[in-house]
């Protein structure tokens, strides 16, 4: 009998520690470990994934915006956390929260050194990021002297670390551009580290540059998306467990004769004598329209059941014609057998995205346990 009676993502602790300890066991003992938990731990639960990696020993935790990490503070976080786009405005809370912020242009560092100085800080934690190639945020290798010249002038920041990131660690085609960008990091760190008298915390790696570039481990790593049990290629995924699990139940069902439609704007039309489920999960929850219309599937006692007509805000329905199944069985939108990675491709899109799309509303449940 299922155990789901609603739409429930579960969080598997037990499955995050063995990422945790695979992704760990690829890079030299001296190399940290910093967790990226944005975006709510890539659609779980931001805190309950920071506070069972702070006892699995992460280093470092990484979020995109200050807000996710004053988040953390007020959970009780107390690693170090590195806020990776932060804005101005926020510079204030960011310090009173001891955040350490990614300095990645001439306005955010001037910036930074203005809101520092009025805190009366000294030598607050930064990292400074170099744009390598992504072309997204970051200094350029020409910015060296500006940021040395700033940083001369000031006693309230310190480097603490330097930063890039790759940009198609996991493409194989594109190892000569990775290269190209590992090497030029490297030259920046040198050149950087030369003058101001002594070497900050590298890191540029990604799960990919974990897994694929041994070489640009340097002295820490950031591993986002494998964290979660995805690799981006078929042999890691191998290695890697799903954390979170999404399922929800049949709410009706409903038996169509030919030509009955189903849905906003009669997008499906039945072929002939179909069988349809109604599930209490949709473009709300995070099921995005894109799905529908036989683009996405889900799981019903085994079986692949493909979504048709377009994805209502608080439904979807699919056809369970060849399917056994009742009202109130178990739906498994993705899970451990049925990841995310194999519905997104199926749909045209990557496992991040429906990871992180998960609503807000949709009730967590921790499993702390094997």
């Amino acid at each position: 009998m299922s155990s789901t009676k609603e739409t429930v993502l579960e969080i598997n602790l037990a499955h995050l520690a063995h990422n945790f300890k695979y992704l760990k066991s690829k890079v030299a003992p001296h190399v940290k470990m910093l967790a990226v938990v944005k975006a709510s731990g890539y659609g779980s639960d931001a805190a309950v994934i920071a506070k069972h990696l702070e006892k699995s020993g992460a280093n470092y935790f990484a979020v995109a915006y200050v807000s996710e990490g004053v988040a953390l503070r007020e959970a009780g976080i107390k690693t170090p956390i590195l806020v990776l786009h932060p804005q101005p405005v926020n510079f204030e809370k960011l310090i009173a929260h001891t955040l350490e912020p990614s300095i990645y242009s001439p306005r955010t560092l001037q910036e930074f050194i203005k809101v520092a100085e009025d805190k009366n800080q000294k030598e607050y934690p930064i990292h400074i990021k170099f744009n390598t190639g992504l072309n997204r945020i970051g200094f350029w290798e020409n910015d060296i002297d500006f940021i040395l010249e700033h940083l001369n002038k000031t006693q309230a920041i310190k480097i603490k670390a330097l930063l890039s990131h790759l940009a198609a660690s996991e493409d194989h085609e594109e190892r000569d551009f990775t290269l190209g960008q590992i090497n030029t990091f490297k030259n920046i760190a040198q050149r950087l580290g030369k003058q101001l008298g002594y070497q900050p915390i590298l890191h540029q790696s990604n799960t990919s540059g974990i897994l694929n570039y041994p070489e640009a481990h340097f002295d820490m790593v950031r591993t986002g998306i494998g964290l979660y049990g995805y690799g981006n290629e078929a042999k890691f995924d191998n290695q890697l467990k799903p954390v979170a699990s999404l399922k929800s139940i049949i709410s009706q069902i409903h038996k169509l004769e030919p030509g009955e439609s189903v849905g906003y704007n009669r997008a499906y039309k039945a072929p002939g004598f179909v069988k349809t489920a109604t599930i209490p999960i949709g473009h709300a929850d995070g099921i995005s329209r894109q799905y529908g219309n036989q683009k996405g599937f889900v799981t019903i006692n085994g079986e692949k059941a493909y979504i048709i007509g377009n994805v209502c805000m608080d439904m979807i329905m699919v056809d369970i014609t060849a399917i056994d199944c009742k009202e109130g069985d178990e739906v498994i939108i993705f899970d451990a057998s049925s990841n995310a990675a194999q519905i997104a491709e199926h749909s045209g899109t990557i496992s991040y995205e429906l990871l992180t799309a998960i609503s807000p509303r949709v009730k967590r449940i921790v499993i702390d346990k094997m």
